[in-house]
């Protein structure tokens, strides 16, 4: 059992008051929660004069380049020493990359997620999956702090909430999370802003590779399930990436009658890494664990090997007898 996310916030302020080194990390593929709260973390903890080294597997995604601090994140663990590890969003610890699991450099490794029966892997583990977003519990740690949250770090925390609560349109935008939002925007968040550079300011070649997924939907015979697909071969055609996939699921999804989206993302020779969209009718983290993955209720993601056609039979199936 981990303690209460009192006494978990508790001994984190003490890693904060009592490190000098500090090291953020994410998730594989990071998106705007992953970025965000990382970013938002290490403004608050370079403000405060700790040294910080914010560090992805993976590059971070064109649309979060504006955060103050992206210019920063490195790709390479550096060879030094980190008093404390905060590993955010990953739900499973394997997520945040090898160099992170296997480094032996670290002090006090601090876990903070919301994802549903997400790992137990840190000294702490600051977890709630009822918080809209990861950047959420980042805030709720400054402010039982008893610190003022300057516009970098309200600027981060804004773009997280925005981006995991699908722009307030998804079921955990709670009251909480509005009230951050206005909060944030208190401090000189310009809210257009945010949205221009998360949907506003989309290159061609994603709009290329949107085409292509798009000539791949997929509905169910009951209407229920629906799925959008991109190839490597794809990626060739387009001179895209995955980072250019973010958000493509909301296609299927807005669809009527569709309570579960899925995409499936080819990530090498048989094998896809397959995303779910549910709008609450459907536990699709239940779905997901079958295959090997996690995430929440309404948002979960498994990797299944097979050729697309055999994927997509079992997944679906899976789908029909989960109803």
């Amino acid at each position: 059992m981990t303690a209460t996310p009192l006494a978990e916030i508790t001994g984190i302020l003490v890693e904060i008051e009592q490190g000098k080194s500090f090291l953020v990390t994410s998730h594989e593929s990071p998106d705007p929660d992953a970025v965000g709260s990382s970013l938002a973390l290490a403004n608050y903890l370079a403000a405060r004069g700790k040294e910080v080294t914010v560090y992805l597997c993976d590059p971070v995604p064109d649309n979060c380049a504006f955060l103050p601090m992206a210019d920063r994140v490195v790709s390479e663990l550096p060879e030094r020493d980190f008093d404390v590890c905060f590993v955010l969003d990953v739900g499973e610890f394997r997520r945040a990359g090898k160099a992170i699991t296997s480094c032996q450099r670290i002090g006090a490794l601090v876990n903070i997620d919301h994802h549903l029966g997400c790992e137990l892997f840190g000294r702490h583990n600051l977890l709630d999956h009822k918080a809209s977003a990861t950047a959420v519990l980042i805030y709720r740690i400054i402010k039982a702090a008893g610190d003022e949250i300057d516009f970098p770090t309200a600027l981060c925390i804004y773009t997280a909430i925005l981006s995991d609560t699908g722009s307030f349109h998804y079921s955990n935008s709670d009251p909480e999370s509005f009230a951050i939002a206005g909060e944030m925007i208190s401090k000189g968040v310009n809210a257009w802003d945010v949205t221009e550079h998360l949907y506003e300011s989309e290159p061609p070649q994603r709009i290329a590779l949107l085409a292509l997924a798009l000539s791949d939907l997929t509905v169910s015979p009951s209407g229920e399930y629906a799925s959008v697909t991109v190839t490597r071969e794809m990626y060739r055609l387009t001179g895209s990436t995955a980072e250019d996939t973010d958000r493509f699921i909301n296609y299927p999804r807005s669809i009527r009658g569709v309570q579960v989206a899925l995409f499936f993302r080819e990530v090498s020779d048989g094998v896809f890494k397959v995303g779910f969209r549910s709008k609450g009718k459907v536990d699709v983290s239940a779905v997901s664990a079958h295959f090997g993955g996690g995430g929440h209720h309404n948002a979960a993601g498994c990797t299944v090997k097979g050729s697309l056609a055999e994927v997509k039979s079992l997944v679906f199936d899976r789908l029909e007898n989960s109803r």
